[in-house]
Parts: structure tokens; sequence; C-alpha cells
């Protein structure tokens, strides 16, 4: 709206190449962002669904076999979503993440998941403006490992072993180098040669800085010796079909960063420290699943829930990175400490990161901009 005396509505529209040049692909400016939002975050300023404030969205599930014609049925990735979220502190905005995805998009040339925005006044509900997503939902998720590694991997990291070669490790790995400049070894294992070949040519282009990139043949390898290493392979549900990795794998002062499913030895667990980028959204996703909540959602911090739900681990164990930014708690005390990082994504980030692109797009003009009304039909 242009004013408190008017009912004209106008908001902006941004494609994805208005996106990329308001900035979205910034990774740096969203790693500072995405802490920005989790201080919010941690200080309880912001709402998400359901009556505790703290649900990742609202899912339509396909069913297996369907009576009526023309209903999608179940398969890899089916389904649609809605991600709600309001986010205060310096954003003061709300809005919502809409997609569908499939699996079988690939075979089109498409994107797994197709993503919008809407950027919401947070009095009105206004809308401000409506925006291509794909970009946006990956850059604020690869902005969490970037935050995780500021704070929790240590300042020398050098070597990033990277365990599925796809669109989330990608802006993982620009996270990473964007707090850890010094990272120039990468090693690479997945699932698909076609995969593997084109994660490494990208990231020599991208990262001309890097003095080596390599593909190794198994998960252990892309563990054994890195600084870092960023999990994120997706598995049917239930534990024994998640990546294991094993303690002896592990270098001392490594920093293990979970995007997917993960599961450990148990000794590893043990000898860890665990953090989350947000507690609160395990608890409350954990709450509405039989335990193990594992077996059903492979993230790690549903391990965590589960260990502290059975007494395994005691709550102040399963730490949130908000509390270490704060400086409630310590980040690395020791070169020699080992960091399991679960990251589970949440609409606040859409929020936070949608906000400053929209803002840079205003200062820049960038976009077009459409009417919904100069008058509501009904009001």
């Amino acid at each position: 709206m242009t004013d408190s005396s008017s009912t004209a509505i106008e908001f902006l529209y941004l494609s994805e190449p208005d996106m990329i040049a308001a900035g979205v692909t910034d990774m740096a400016a969203c790693v500072d962002t995405m802490s920005e939002m989790l201080l919010d975050f941690k200080r309880g300023d912001y709402r998400m669904a359901g009556v505790e404030n703290n649900l990742h969205g609202a899912q339509i599930y396909f069913p297996q076999e369907s009576p009526f014609a023309g209903m999608p049925l179940d398969g890899p990735d089916r389904r649609f979503m809605a991600m709600p979220a309001y986010l205060g502190g310096g954003f003061q905005t709300a809005g919502c993440k809409w997609y569908g995805s499939n699996t079988e998009n690939r075979a089109l040339g498409l994107p797994r998941s197709i993503l919008m925005f809407t950027l919401n006044d947070k009095d009105t509900g206004a809308p401000l403006a409506h925006m291509s997503a794909n970009l946006l939902s990956a850059y604020r998720t690869g902005a969490i490992p970037g935050i995780g590694a500021r704070h929790l991997a240590r300042e020398d990291a050098k070597v990033v072993g990277i365990a599925g070669p796809g669109p989330v490790n990608r802006t993982s790995l620009e996270g990473l180098i964007a707090v850890r400049p010094g990272i120039d070894t990468i090693k690479v294992f997945g699932r698909s040669q076609g995969g593997v070949d084109a994660f490494i040519a990208w990231a020599a282009e991208r990262f001309p800085q890097l003095t080596s990139i390599e593909q190794v043949d198994s998960l252990q390898a892309s563990v054994e010796g890195c600084d870092i290493v960023s999990i994120a392979i997706p598995s049917p549900s239930g534990t024994e079909h998640y990546p294991h990795v094993a303690d002896a794998w592990v270098k001392p002062g490594a920093l293990i960063l979970c995007s997917a499913h993960l599961a450990l030895e148990e000794s590893l667990t043990l000898r860890s420290r665990h953090v989350a980028d947000a507690r609160s959204i395990y608890e409350a996703w954990a709450s509405e699943l039989p335990a193990p909540a594992h077996d059903l959602v492979g993230i790690w911090g549903m391990h965590l829930v589960d260990r502290v739900r059975d007494g395994r681990m005691a709550p102040e164990q399963f730490e949130d990175l908000g509390e270490i930014i704060e400086g409630d708690t310590p980040g690395r005390t020791s070169d020699d400490e080992v960091f399991i990082y679960s990251v589970g994504g949440m609409p606040v980030e859409d929020v936070a990161w949608a906000t400053k692109v929209y803002r840079n797009a205003l200062e820049r003009g960038i976009g077009t901009r459409l009417k919904l009304w100069d008058e509501p039909a009904l009001a």
C-alpha cells in the first residue's frame, strides 16, 4: 500500500533473474542475515505454524492408490507444502513459501521442487512481493551450515568432505567457504557419476582458489581426514537405511554437518558435542511422531530428541546454535572437539532472506509492480 489513506494495493513481482540481480546469491550477506535471524529466533521474536509456533509447515500427502482419476499418487518427494512464518527484530514481516515437489520433474529438465514466496505486511496482511523462491530457499539452506562453521569449525579448516553432491551441498559449500576462506581441498562422494562430475565442474569454476577437488569412492573416504564434512544423502525412512558414520573415520576437531539423514556409531555420539540450528523445531516435530522419531525423520536433531526423551542424553547436551551465537554457551573450546551439527530448515529463514532481497530490489529499482486493486470489491 502506498499510504494509509489509500485502499490501492500494489506488490512487487520478482522473477528468478530479478532475484539474482537483487542479491539472492550473495552468500556472505545471506550468512549474516541467517545469523541475525537465529538470534531473533532464540529470543522468541518469531511465529511459525501450530499452537506452539514451531511447526515446519503444512503438507499435502498423496495416497499410494486412489479411486479418483487424476489424483496424484505417492512417490519420491511427491507433495505440496506451505511454510508460513512471522519474524520480528529488524525484519518485521510475515510470509509463506509454497511449493510442489516431484522427483520425476528432473526428467523434464525441471528442479525437483518449484517454489514461490509471498512476503506480506505484518499488520494489514497485504502482499509486499511475490517472488521466485528456488534460489531463495537454496541459499538460506546453505547459509545455515555456514553459520555452524563460523562458530563450530576450526579456524584453520582446509579439507571439506562432500557426501551427496546435490543442490543442498552446492550452497552448503558456498556457505562454508564464505566463513572459512582457507578451505582448499574438497573430497566428493556421490551415488551418481553424473552428479559427482557436475559438482566437481561447478566447484572448480565457482571456486578457482581450490587446489584439489577429487572424487572418492565411499562415504568413509569423504569423512576421513576432513576438517568439515557435509552429509546430504536422502534415504528411505528407517535408521538402517541412513548414511552411517563410524567413530574411527572422524579426525579430532572435525565438524560433521547433517542436512539430511544420518546415523552415527554410538562411541562417536558419546564423544561429540551436538548442536542444532534451532532445537525447538525438532522438539515440536517429534511431538507429532511416535518414538523413535528418528526412524521416521532421519535428521540428526530428531535422534537427539529421542535420546533426551529416553534419558540417554541430558537436555543441556542438546545444544542450540542461537545460544552459542548469543554467548550463553561457548562455541569451540579446543582444537580436538568434535561437533555434530543438525540442519533442519525453518520458514523464518525464508522470511528473513526474502525481506533482505526485497529491500535490495526496492533500493535498486528491480522487479515489476503489479496491482491487486485500486479499491477492494468487498470490504
